[in-house]
């Protein structure tokens, strides 16, 4: 038989001795088990398990913004459907090429605070190969400009950029 091994955290709380179940608020107490009100086992090896079937901060991302995107277009609204064709014809090439366009709609979306706009831009980078090196200068620019409320979602934009070049 082998060892167990248990995981503890802030939010977990291990028991050595058993206790009958008492309501979904009391936590189960075993030698197998986090004592914790999830209604799972949290053992090392279905951790490993779960992080690797869990998907990818980009997969996640892209997954959710094309099921929306078609459920928001399924609406047949006018203004949307412009809306949409407008952003979509604006990062064609032009009097700027599509990289400023891109490193332009990234910062702006950096100083404006929007994840997913940032997370769009980021895969829009790497789609048309800019470098890391570029991504994080347009990055240290927004949050030059943003000030350092802008910090949180840089984090956020470094985590996923990172999660980008592991593909």
């Amino acid at each position: 038989m082998h060892r167990v091994h248990k995981i503890s955290s802030p939010f977990t709380r291990l028991e050595e001795q058993p206790r009958q179940y008492s309501g979904k608020n009391n936590p189960v107490k075993s030698e197998n088990r986090l004592t914790h009100p999830f209604p799972f086992d949290l053992t090392v090896n279905k951790l490993i398990f779960a992080l690797k079937e869990f998907m990818s901060l980009v997969k996640q991302f892209n997954e959710y913004r094309g099921k929306m995107n078609e459920r928001i277009l399924a609406a047949d609204n006018l203004i949307i459907k412009r809306i949409f064709n407008l952003d979509t014809n604006a990062y064609q090439p032009g009097a700027l090429d599509v990289k400023s366009k891109e490193l332009i709609g990234l910062t702006c979306s950096l100083v404006l605070r929007c994840d997913d706009c940032v997370r769009y831009h980021l895969g829009k980078c790497k789609e048309i190969k800019l470098t890391t090196e570029e991504v994080h200068e347009a990055m240290g620019v927004a949050t030059l400009v943003g000030g350092t409320i802008v910090i949180p979602h840089l984090r956020r934009a470094f985590e996923f950029w990172d999660e980008l070049m592991k593909d």
